[in-house]
């Protein structure tokens, strides 16, 4: 019988989460409207010139933390993003959505705080 449910895993390596979280950095940085944390859940609104670019974080995220749930609603005002941690690891809900929050300091820099997410090995 197969598990239903994915891993609790991320599949990156130390060298692609770095890069990851560069990139994901730059997408907030760059349509990043607001984001509000909701329990297991981070709402991210961007400005609908990300449409593109959250697009390609939710399937570029859902290959490596399958486990995360992404919901993506396109409006014309607005992009938003809802990024959710399954109830098994919400003990660990801070270091999970970390990477996807507005004021991630990415690797590389002296004040990193994320130098894994959650789950990686």
């Amino acid at each position: 019988m197969i598990d239903p449910q994915p891993p609790i895993a991320c599949s990156l390596d130390a060298g692609d989460f770095r890069d990851r979280l560069a990139w994901i950095a730059a997408v907030n940085r760059d349509h990043l409207v607001s984001e509000r944390r909701d329990g297991q859940r981070l709402v991210l609104t961007y400005r609908p010139d990300a449409l593109q670019s959250v697009r390609d974080l939710v399937a570029k995220e859902s290959a490596c933390c399958a486990f995360l749930a992404f919901d993506l609603t396109e409006r014309a005002d607005v992009v938003r993003l809802t990024v959710s941690v399954p109830d098994e690891v919400l003990d660990h809900a801070d270091e999970l959505l970390a990477p996807f929050r507005s004021g991630a300091v990415h690797p590389g820099s002296d004040d990193a705080p994320l130098k894994y997410c959650g789950a990686c090995p």
